[in-house]
């Protein structure tokens, strides 16, 4: 491995005495349980290391911070060496080996220190290298996560209507009271259009349509940096146990077509039956088509035939508080007291109160102030436009599950009246021709 690689055999490490040995040993160990008495000595150390004196570890602390950085030491030394080495080898070079070769020269290091401790209680290299790649399992978890935090808040500005803000505060949509909780943030009312089959067969695939209307091309919401853009929209379908989205392989091209490449996604993996979209633009998504796959009774037991309800929610543009509680700039402000105006300075308005007393009024970016200074104005009186173009709205549907045995059933009932009574009228018919042919 060796040759392939392009490198010489290290020079085995000196030898040194035993407390140094027992510090070195240490400072590789995942658990320390034995503490050296100071040394300071010439050891060897890595290609690439800053070389400083040896201090003593004292206690758990300063054996991890030297584990720390022996490992990143001997890490970054492994990663140099082996990028040399495949850039200076001539010929076919076997990468792998040159990388196993560095590591097992550490590894030998390892070996070497813990055979010179007499009677320290030492972790075996196993050991070590076990820890080791918990460490490095870690750092990738946590690379990971920042990534994906980094990514969702860069993300957040773009943005106007977030569906997982509820999915992470709400185990279930729908509040007792019947409240869908998108009300809780989006303070404003605006009505949406619900329509769907009036009844459907067991297995099925057909299409609901939730109509957002809004003037989207024309009305403009504030950002949250406070400047003008468009409306987005998303909805909200709470639908009975078992029916759920209808899976893509089965989805027909014309209601594909209608889709128009809109995405819905199951609530959370505990309720299935409740499907979330957006956001989405207003002006492309304003009528927006959710698939729907009905339950077969038959083979689930907990779905029985006849009437559900579905319950669904609509809304456009921001809401008007965050989960967090606090304010979004797509508000109206009013005055924080009842008093003159005394100065407006940028977003800043200043109440002085008969009593003398100065209150500060802090408006966000997007809204227009509409005072002045020297105007009076009364408490909670507003102080600025409202912004806000958008709103939620609710609507309540009902379908049937319909049996197809019933449907028989049914049939063959209205087909056996219409039997009786063309019976009784012939029979009446009947009964009249002999009345005259006796002279009654």
């Amino acid at each position: 491995a060796q040759g392939a690689a392009g490198s010489s055999q290290p020079p085995s490490p000196k030898k040194s005495d035993p407390s140094l040995s027992a510090t070195v040993a240490m400072a590789l160990a995942p658990a320390f349980t034995v503490v050296s008495s100071p040394v300071s000595v010439n050891t060897p150390t890595l290609r690439g290391a800053v070389q400083q004196p040896a201090e003593g570890v004292q206690g758990p602390a300063g054996a991890g911070v030297t584990l720390a950085a022996a490992g990143l030491v001997a890490a970054a030394a492994v990663t140099r060496r082996a990028r040399r080495a495949k850039g200076t080898a001539k010929g076919p070079v076997m990468v792998g080996a040159s990388v196993a070769a560095e590591e097992s020269y550490y590894r030998d290091h390892l070996v070497a220190c813990r055979a010179q401790l007499n009677g320290v209680d030492a972790p075996t290299p196993e050991e070590t290298d076990k820890h080791m790649e918990g460490i490095q399992a870690f750092a990738k978890q946590a690379l990971a996560g920042a990534s994906a935090a980094m990514l969702f808040t860069s993300s957040m500005e773009a943005a106007v209507a977030y569906p997982i803000f509820a999915q992470q505060n709400y185990a279930n949509p729908r509040e007792y009271t019947g409240k869908i909780v998108c009300a809780n943030c989006h303070l404003a009312s605006k009505s949406i259009e619900v329509r769907l089959p009036q009844a459907v067969l067991p297995d099925t695939i057909f299409k609901m349509e939730v109509e957002v209307p809004a003037k989207y091309a024309k009305r403009r919401q504030p950002l949250a940096d406070g400047s003008k853009g468009p409306m987005n929209i998303g909805a909200i379908a709470v639908m009975p146990e078992g029916w759920k989205l209808a899976p893509k392989d089965r989805l027909p091209k014309p209601l594909k077509k209608e889709m128009k490449g809109l995405a819905w996604a199951p609530y959370s993996k505990e309720y299935p039956n409740i499907v979330v979209a957006g956001p989405v633009p207003g002006e492309t998504y304003e009528k927006m088509v959710l698939p729907v796959l009905s339950p077969d009774p038959n083979t689930n037991d907990k779905v029985i035939f006849g009437k559900g309800i579905f319950y669904f929610g609509g809304n456009r543009g921001r809401g008007q508080v965050y989960p967090e509680g606090n304010q979004s700039n797509n508000n109206q402000f009013n005055a924080a007291a009842t008093g003159t105006i005394s100065a407006i300075d940028g977003l800043k308005v200043s109440i002085t109160t008969p009593s003398g007393e100065v209150k500060t009024q802090e408006c966000l970016a997007g809204a227009d102030i509409v005072v002045q200074v020297g105007d009076e104005v009364t408490k909670d009186e507003p102080i600025t436009t409202n912004p806000n173009v958008g709103g939620f709205g609710q609507e309540e549907k009902e379908c049937i599950l319909q049996d197809m045995n019933r449907v028989y059933a049914f049939c063959a009932f209205a087909f056996s009246c219409f039997i009786a009574q063309l019976s009784f009228v012939l029979k009446k018919k009947q009964f009249e021709k002999v009345q005259l042919a006796e002279g009654f």
